[in-house]
């Protein structure tokens, strides 16, 4: 696990554990998967029935979103998912420190869009969406070919430090979310670029639109980055199977992208990303509160 040796204030006692909590989590990356999967199964149960961290966020959420289910479904879907968030631990620890040999089994199917959509010579955005399976399903991406991609700073410092380190050691360019030039510059050197636009914020370049049938605030910006840069836009999606593989699945470029409504762009992307979520609910990162903050004349329902 890398140190903070530059950052000295990292070591100040108020970090001290976080810094445990990671190293927990560096030593339980040698443990094999099964046991991997055990573990996160009990740290699952716990947080759900013990520390219910964001349950009610996760049950308004499947609510919403799956308004056909039942009460018991909807319970049974959010066990799963903190089950699935649980062992997301894990699986980002294999992303950032595993060595390729150690990785579970995994398949990629469709490499050969992203070879085409990069042939044209303008870049690719590879286009994808906040699952618990999105750090190892990166890391799969740039062990089958060379990426960069946007990263957010988590808001601990020490976390943010760390993940630094690990973006720009198998993304390149690693870009801030925020440094619009740098994506541009990237994409017109012919980059692909991992990219999820799914976690709106209201911004020049958000408007309100359904997901999953519900109102939620979109990033409408991909359409703009496609036109400025002429890339293509390459969805990937990596999912966690049944006999624990993974199959991470490049799909071909969207065509007829973008249009002149970027919002119509949008909800397309959105609907993209639902037949997705559809394949494997619980993968599905359902404790961010994807229905906030929406305006006047929408209930809030956190």
């Amino acid at each position: 696990m890398s140190g903070a040796g530059e950052h000295p204030r990292l070591w100040l006692p108020q970090h001290w554990p976080m810094w445990t909590g990671l190293g927990f989590l560096w030593l339980a990356d040698k443990l094999p998967w099964p046991e991997k999967r055990a573990l996160a199964r009990v740290l699952g149960w716990l947080v759900f029935h013990v520390v219910g961290i964001r349950r009610r966020v996760v049950f308004t959420n499947l609510k919403l979103c799956f308004p056909e289910k039942s009460p018991g479904e909807i319970t049974t879907l959010a066990r799963a998912h903190y089950d699935s968030l649980a062992f997301g631990l894990f699986e980002v620890c294999a992303g950032w420190w595993a060595k390729s040999s150690d990785l579970p089994p995994h398949r990629v199917v469709g490499l050969e869009h992203l070879t085409a959509a990069l042939a044209r010579g303008h870049g690719a955005l590879l286009l994808t969406a906040h699952f618990t399976t999105l750090e190892i399903g990166g890391r799969f991406m740039s062990e089958s070919h060379p990426m960069g991609g946007l990263f957010r700073d988590p808001n601990n410092p020490v976390v943010a430090h760390l993940m630094r380190g690990q973006r720009t050691r198998h993304l390149s360019p690693a870009v801030h979310f925020d440094d619009l030039r740098g994506l541009v510059r990237g994409l017109r050197g012919n980059a692909a670029i991992w990219y999820a636009p799914d976690q709106g914020k209201r911004s020049k370049s958000s408007e309100i639109l359904p997901f999953f049938g519900v109102p939620a605030i979109t990033n409408t910006a991909t359409s703009k980055i496609a036109e400025m840069t002429g890339c293509a836009v390459v969805p990937f999606f990596a999912k966690r199977e049944a006999d624990h593989s993974y199959t991470l699945t490049i799909l071909p470029a969207l065509e007829n992208f973008p249009t002149t409504d970027a919002a119509a762009d949008a909800v397309r992307i959105n609907q993209l990303i639902e037949q997705h979520v559809r394949l494997a609910p619980e993968q599905y990162f359902w404790v961010h509160r994807r229905f906030k903050a929406r305006g006047e004349g929408y209930p809030a329902v956190y």
